[in-house]
């Protein structure tokens, strides 16, 4: 992608605009490598607005290696809450540990070891090492391809580890070696603020606008070319939010497969009407005395979609109550008992506390 470049033509003209373009990010004030760490899993999947608050919260409460490594389960998916793929922070909680045993609690200024640690992959590593530590490797996430692609008008399917691979290595003989953070840095910020992924790059505010391919053709509309994901499976649930005076009924999911270990409100597969809901609490233990039904929402996850309809009940007690059910003080839901961003449209209505934000 990069050989029919000249250097001058890409690297001084991105690092310059980096420079003066570059927004202000807290994670970029104090690039340690446990902030360049979390910030990184964080920003997975998730927009930079919606993170930031999460990483302040994280960081205040974990703030560094060893803090992290010590962290007791249900506190730390409680500061992940909302962010959703919560496999991602236990990762990082077995990574914590094994850096404390093997590195004395500072992640190694080592690529190939940075890359040893559980749920840290090529572009993370890459990542650390070059922000945190200047070693001149790539990181090369989809702002990267999508960025570079464009920029030589390759039309190479972006989602085939092969095609990562070999920009990866051009990379590492192209980039500079004594600025190696900054020009990641720049190549992930120009692909989040200019070289958008939806709608027309604003290619008149980009550096590269004289040599790149996709902005004289127009190219930009189809690429980067993309292997179109797997459709999702739709799955419809009925979701149970049972309250009796300042309780709230949960319900802690299996400790393997999806969500493992979150507490959610109880649920069943299939939607079942309002009759049939009543039958269902009352089979595991509950005393329903009013019931009305919620609007109806949908969650996706990466493989499966939920279409859910919620219920209300007011209950007057459990009465041999199935051993599953946990009737809980709604205020412990502040701090003790992590709910996946699945069930907000139903935790509002408890007053349950979402990602530090009262949702009443």
């Amino acid at each position: 992608m990069l050989q029919e470049f000249e250097r001058k033509d890409i690297i001084e003209p991105l690092l310059t605009w980096y420079l003066k373009n570059a927004r202000s990010l807290p994670w970029r004030e104090e690039p340690t490598p446990y902030r360049v760490w979390v910030s990184e899993i964080m920003l997975q999947q998730t927009r930079v607005e919606a993170v930031k608050p999460y990483f302040q919260r994280f960081i205040t409460k974990l703030p560094d290696v060893a803090s992290l490594a010590d962290c007791p389960e249900d506190t730390l998916l409680k500061l992940w809450e909302g962010l959703g793929y919560y496999n991602r922070v236990r990762n990082m909680q077995k990574a914590a540990r094994t850096v404390v045993e093997e590195y004395g609690g500072i992640l190694p200024a080592d690529y190939r070891a940075l890359l040893s640690l559980t749920g840290i992959g090529s572009y993370t590593a890459g990542a650390i090492a070059s922000i945190a530590y200047g070693i001149p490797v790539p990181a090369v996430d989809g702002n990267v391809l999508r960025v570079l692609t464009r920029l030589s008008g390759d039309a190479s399917d972006i989602m085939k580890q092969t095609v990562k691979t070999a920009l990866e290595e051009e990379l590492l003989d192209f980039m500079p070696k004594d600025r190696a953070g900054a020009f990641n840095q720049a190549l992930m910020e120009l692909g989040a603020t200019v070289c958008v992924p939806n709608g027309a790059p604003l290619c008149g505010e980009c550096p590269w606008g004289g040599v790149c391919k996709a902005c004289a053709d127009g190219s930009w509309a189809y690429l980067p070319v993309k292997t179109r994901a797997r459709e999702r499976r739709i799955e419809e649930r009925t979701v149970f939010v049972i309250r009796t005076g300042d309780r709230v009924v949960l319900n802690r999911r299996p400790k393997k497969g999806l969500l493992a270990g979150l507490y959610e409100f109880p649920n069943t597969e299939g939607y079942l009407d309002e009759e049939q809901a009543l039958d269902w609490a009352r089979s595991k233990g509950v005393v329903p005395l009013r019931i009305r039904p919620l609007p109806d929402a949908k969650h996706i996850f990466s493989h499966v979609e939920w279409h859910m309809r919620g219920y209300m009940i007011q209950a007057d007690e459990l009465e041999h109550p199935d051993d599953k059910l946990l009737f809980v003080d709604v205020e412990e839901t502040r701090t003790g008992y992590p709910i996946p961003s699945a069930f907000a449209a139903y935790s509002r209505y408890m007053n349950i506390v979402k990602g530090g934000k009262n949702n009443e």
